[in-house]
């Protein structure tokens, strides 16, 4: 396959889609966006053709347009362990307390591999922003985010990395076992040390393509000292701040036996009730505890796959959003899914709240932009996550010529319910980084040997 096309000179493309553009707000681009180097310059109305010139046209006729999705919530290492037979039909405290004896095995060669692969399934789903939250260290994985940076170095795509943490073993009256938890002064000097060396900030960076943000992985791993160090480390960095709450109610029991206070409360005496965190989940909440949460600006990582295969519950998302929340998608890892497909998990996202709101308020357009504006907010992007002038041109095209679409009046509401799965091209930056289904830089069937290989040794140095 080619490399993408480079336009050097003048390098301003109109992407003409005449069937479908969901911008992700109220403006118009019936007719296509012109890019200019990495951002949209120019949304082109139904019947129009650009004010501003151009050097080229991408036909993308027979095709949608849309702002690339962003995944707010993942474990990319668990790729390694889908559908192990000693985790299936568990809900979440034993499927945890199983796959903790497997991912203490996880070594450097493993989390790269995974991380590509997982980065490359999200890619090949709409995402031109992927996240990971990555909390398991045993000893042979002292520099995991440094391993991933190299990863994702090949995706090139951008990506929020979180230097996740656990420091309260099975010793300490914890859930993880001993052997992959760190002592929470390596931890804090590890964090700083990430976001010095890879951080970009918003202010500093007009294009940040890499961001750090600090997340100890549960109120039931990591001790109230560290929750408050680390929000006061990511204050100081200024650094958002992640963590799992409120995924079932045996965490809200955990939280009450051990620190006498509900998950929310706990939070809040840690310093973390505020516009710097985003919470994946949040689905065990009281309306007064939504209320909080509203006021606080606090952000929410909805991941409904997940939460329905551990019979977790249904986060209450319109319910947050009315409260003043921020609320994104995520596909939460895959040993919970099992598979990183974002456009997938908005379909996932469509369906299951229905069940809870019906079918007048969640629609194709609410939930697509659960997966683009939404999860950008969470991330306290403004740039990314929408089609509008001025914007990161990050955008994810699908090709409606399938038997699924076929006979689909409406192109934007037929990705969702008719269920894409592969996007045909995907920009990052202004740059094609997917075309025809493929990525320009990995051989996919090379990476699935090379992984499959690797999740065989993990899972057999188990038994």
């Amino acid at each position: 396959m080619q490399h993408p096309v480079q336009y050097k000179s003048a390098p301003t493309l109109w992407l003409k889609s005449p069937e479908g553009v969901f911008t992700g707000n109220t403006q118009n681009a019936d007719n296509g966006v012109l890019v200019q180097n990495s951002q949209i310059i120019e949304l082109v109305k139904s019947g129009e053709t650009p004010k501003l010139p151009f050097d080229a046209i991408e036909n993308c006729t027979g095709k949608v347009i849309m702002p690339g999705m962003i995944n707010t919530h993942h474990h990319f290492y668990q790729t390694l362990t889908r559908c192990v037979p000693g985790a299936l039909n568990k809900p979440l405290f034993p499927w945890l307390t199983f796959l903790y004896k497997v991912w203490k095995n996880l070594d450097e060669e493993m989390l790269y591999s995974a991380t590509k692969l997982a980065g490359l399934e999200l890619m090949m789903s709409g995402c031109t922003t992927i996240g990971d939250h990555h909390y398991v260290f045993p000893k042979r994985l002292r520099h995991a985010i440094d391993v991933q940076v190299q990863a994702i170095a090949e995706l090139n795509c951008r990506a929020l990395l979180t230097r996740g943490s656990m420091s309260l073993g099975q010793s300490k009256g914890g859930l993880p076992p001993d052997s992959v938890i760190q002592s929470e002064d390596t931890i804090l000097a590890d964090s700083q040390r990430v976001i010095s060396a890879y951080h970009q900030s918003i202010t500093s960076h007009p294009n940040p393509m890499l961001q750090i943000a600090l997340a100890p992985c549960s109120p039931f791993s990591v001790s109230k000292e560290l929750m408050q160090q680390t929000a006061l480390l990511a204050n100081k960095n200024d650094v958002l701040l992640h963590t799992h709450l409120a995924e079932t109610e045996d965490e809200n029991a955990f939280c009450q036996r051990i620190y006498g206070a509900r998950p929310l409360d706990y939070l809040e005496q840690c310093g973390w009730l505020n516009e710097r965190t985003w919470l994946a989940h949040g689905i065990h909440f009281t309306p007064q505890e939504i209320a909080r949460l509203g006021e606080a600006n606090v952000g929410i990582a909805h991941c409904p796959s997940s939460n329905m295969l551990l019979a977790s519950g249904i986060c209450p998302t319109l319910d947050l959003v009315n409260a003043g929340c921020r609320v994104g998608l995520g596909v939460d890892g895959s040993a919970s899914n099992d598979c990183s497909n974002m456009i997938q998990e908005a379909r996932q996202s469509l369906l299951q709240q229905r069940l809870r709101y019906g079918a007048v308020d969640i629609t194709a357009e609410y939930v697509l932009g659960l997966a683009t504006k939404g999860s950008a907010s969470l991330l306290n992007r403004t740039d990314i996550g929408e089609i509008a002038i001025g914007k990161q041109a990050d955008l994810a095209i699908f090709d409606l010529n399938a038997l699924r679409f076929s006979g689909a009046g409406d192109p934007i509401a037929a990705i969702i319910t008719c269920g894409a799965h592969t996007v045909d091209k995907l920009m990052v930056a202004g740059k094609w980084v997917i075309e025809d289904g493929k990525h320009y830089a990995i051989d996919d069937h090379d990476l699935i040997l090379e992984h499959q290989k690797l999740a065989k040794k993990l899972q057999s140095a188990a038994i």
